[in-house]
């Protein structure tokens, strides 16, 4: 198997370009989020089930804010120079964003699915499912690769 290693321009590069291609994504949620509060379905959920769409609001704006923090960083901090400190910390941050990410969407599928099946308990199990099958594609998945890497 052939490797590159990445000089530290190619890894900024990566980095930004990975956090652009999961920012559009969440900023879409967000903005079906908005709309959604303002449907007359919205009225179907209870009070605390309310409460819980606003905490998967929170937890997607968390993950937008964590998404763009490199760039913030990079402007005010390291303008103009690509350290490994930048890309260290911009790959942390972006694994971050994906544990509000998960949630939210692990949420938003609560609530859809508990709309539509009309049955909480089955609505859990569908975003227990969801959640399980983002953290393994998103965490578990590359844990695993890396071992087998070594």
């Amino acid at each position: 198997m052939q490797k590159h290693l990445e000089t530290l321009e190619e890894a900024a590069t990566h980095t930004t370009d990975e956090a652009r291609m999961l920012l559009p994504g969440v900023q879409a949620i967000l903005g079906f989020q908005l709309v959604a509060v303002t449907n007359a379905r919205f009225t179907v959920l209870t009070s605390a089930e309310q409460l819980v769409f606003l905490a998967a609001f929170v937890l997607l704006a968390v993950a937008m804010g964590l998404l763009m923090a490199p760039a913030a960083y990079h402007r005010q901090v390291e303008r103009g120079r690509v350290t490994r400190r930048f890309i260290d910390l911009s790959s942390t941050l972006l694994a971050i964003a994906l544990v509000p990410l998960i949630t939210a969407f692990s949420i938003d599928t609560y609530l859809v699915a508990r709309i539509i099946l009309e049955n909480r308990a089955m609505a859990g199990a569908v975003a227990v499912i969801v959640a399980a099958i983002l953290a393994g594609l998103w965490y578990a998945m590359p844990a695993v690769c890396r071992r087998l890497k070594t």
